[in-house]
């Protein structure tokens, strides 16, 4: 009721009140979920995968005729080839270079395979004989994701040149451990992460986006839950049980409104909205609707007839709290049972009295027994 938030005699209301209606139920229907493709923007394959530092790389040099820098002996088999020499694995060093024989330094680091490549022919151009060179990554480190949480193990996945989404970098940690509906997914890269369920990457494909070398996805195991509180059948933090939870079945799971206690017109919802969701409702005063978070009270009158159809449509959030108000009468009734057992005794020795008086007597004055 919007009335709640007039009751408030302060200068800035707690909190705002809202009827869940057919205005309400439609601002929350345009309310934007947590989006891994909507927070990192580019969901596509990385092109390429440059060398980084600390990658492991093998060389190998070819001529066209024997006679150059690294022909060797035609009973050396060891080569690829009688007019090649393979240059040992080396690892790229901290600044992002390797050496190459006769050709010194070279710097790989944030270089394609390819370009290394030109870039050894062009340093050997008028040293060997029309040399040729292959650059082959055997040990990458530069381009991997860091998988930790509730996996089977976690690991440091390498990244393949095909291009690998966040659920294939999961399952070669092994896969999740977890129900589905309980366990979200995070994906931290850089100062940015962002947290999705993993229901939405299976149920969305477009949301299970392509890793970038440096990613970390974290799995956690977060059951969704609420509190039950006021005039249902069970007071208590109940789990949702399922990716998601209508306000009925909120109520299904709490037991149900106690008829006796209960008052049909007080149902609350009790959570905490973000201020482009409160901005939308024109009862919203300025000072709240410039938080970054608004606490919000929705209000339902289970008298309505619409009321279930309205439940069924309102979905409830994690940590959210559900109240029913007790009823007028039954607060009447606490009442007169206490101010009952204060006078009990009394009651009691004052209906003993009269039974004394209006029981038959013998003429003696001894109660009769019969």
């Amino acid at each position: 009721m919007i009335s709640i938030v007039e009751a408030t005699a302060s200068a800035t209301p707690a909190f705002v009140g809202v009827e869940i209606d057919d205005f309400s139920l439609e601002v929350l229907a345009r309310r934007r979920e947590p989006s891994l493709r909507g927070s990192f923007g580019d969901y596509r394959a990385l092109a390429s995968q440059p060398i980084g530092v600390g990658d492991a790389l093998q060389i190998t040099v070819w001529e066209a005729t024997a006679g150059g820098l690294f022909s060797s002996g035609g009973g050396d088999h060891t080569s690829p080839g009688s007019r090649s020499a393979t240059i040992p694995e080396q690892t790229v060093a901290r600044d992002g270079s390797v050496t190459v024989p006769y050709a010194g330094r070279i710097q790989v680091a944030g270089r394609s395979q390819q370009e290394v490549e030109a870039l050894i022919v062009e340093r050997l151009r008028g040293k060997a004989i029309e040399p040729q060179a292959l650059v082959t990554v055997t040990h990458n480190v530069s381009n991997m994701v860091t998988v930790t949480g509730e996996v089977s193990q976690g690991a440091r996945v390498p990244l393949t040149l095909r291009g690998d989404r966040v659920m294939d970098v999961i399952a070669s940690a092994g896969g999740f451990k977890t129900p589905v509906h309980e366990t979200f997914v995070s994906l931290t890269r850089g100062d940015r992460t962002a947290r999705v369920p993993l229901g939405a990457l299976l149920a969305t494909p477009r949301e299970d986006i392509y890793v970038r070398p440096g990613d970390m996805v974290t799995v956690e195991h977060t059951p969704q839950t609420f509190t039950v509180a006021g005039a249902l059948g069970s007071n208590s933090v109940l789990e949702f049980g399922a990716r998601s939870l209508t306000l009925e079945e909120a109520i299904g799971k709490a037991g149900g409104i106690e008829d006796q206690q209960a008052d049909p017109s007080g149902l609350f919802v009790l959570r905490y909205e973000p201020s482009g969701i409160v901005s939308q409702y024109p009862a919203t005063p300025p000072e709240l609707a410039a938080r970054a978070q608004v606490p919000v009270v929705y209000h339902l009158d289970m008298r309505d007839p619409k009321a279930l159809f309205a439940a069924r449509r309102f979905a409830m959030r994690d940590k959210d709290i559900l109240f029913v108000s007790n009823a007028g009468l039954t607060e009447a009734g606490k009442v007169l049972k206490l101010v009952s057992m204060l006078t009990q005794p009394a009651v009691q020795g004052i209906l003993h009295g009269v039974a004394d008086q209006i029981r038959p007597k013998t003429a003696a004055g001894a109660p009769i027994i019969g």
